[in-house]
């Protein structure tokens, strides 16, 4: 995705949320500064593959199996402990580094891409954590307007993120795992943030001519007039 098609829904969110662009640009320029522009190469497993796209709800551990069958397994921040757990390998953890900066860190240390990503409010971390990666396994990504080597592939939860990641890079078939919009465990902030990640996915949906089963059911109850037409 270009940042042109990605911008007009990233301003809606930052209005929706109060969010300051400046914020995410000093995280992001902070996030250049300690990284090197990555090979895509080392994503070339996306293409054409189906994907599992692990998400982080309580539901995850029992929905694994749909997992197993998969080409590659990306996997948002906690999901990927819950994958490695079961014995199941992360071909990508995607995370804006709050929740397992360890098992990031170890992940890129064995040769796994981890897709780092820097906010408005997360810089302390960008700062402290993304040095101890190893930077050949590091992908810099923003929400903001990308800045070499900092790239931007849509999204905005490390869910979303996730499914926009593996779209841009070919992916043949998303499948959800682990996902809950709804679920009653999250703060009254998440549960904005899982709004906009049920919106988004529907963008993604409508974009790629994929129906996700997710969102069977909510289809018409998603307030789709934040998306472009």
């Amino acid at each position: 995705m270009r940042f042109e098609t990605w911008e007009p829904v990233y301003r809606r969110i930052l209005d929706d949320f109060g969010f300051e662009r400046a914020d995410d640009e000093a995280s992001r320029d902070l996030l250049a500064s300690v990284t090197e522009p990555f090979d895509h190469t080392k994503l070339a497993f996306l293409n054409g593959a189906t994907v599992a796209i692990c998400g982080a709800g309580p539901n995850l551990a029992e929905e694994l199996d749909a997992t197993r069958d998969a080409d590659a397994v990306v996997a948002a921040s906690t999901a990927a402990d819950v994958c490695l757990d079961a014995g199941i390998d992360v071909d990508l953890l995607v995370t804006d580094l709050d929740k397992n900066p360890e098992t990031a860190r170890a992940l890129t240390e064995a040769g796994v891409p981890v897709a780092a990503h820097a906010h408005g409010d997360n810089r302390h971390l960008v700062g402290d954590v993304v040095p101890t990666f190893d930077p050949e396994w590091t992908l810099p990504t923003t929400q903001a307007a990308p800045t070499p080597p900092v790239e931007n592939f849509g999204g905005f939860t490390d869910g979303d993120r996730a499914a926009f990641l593996a779209d841009h890079f070919g992916a043949a078939t998303l499948r959800f795992v682990g996902w809950d919009f709804d679920d009653p465990s999250v703060d009254p902030m998440k549960r904005r943030k899982l709004v906009w990640a049920e919106r988004l996915c529907y963008w993604l949906e409508q974009r790629r001519g994929e129906r996700f089963a997710l969102l069977d059911g909510r289809r018409d109850v998603i307030d789709t007039s934040v998306l472009p037409r």
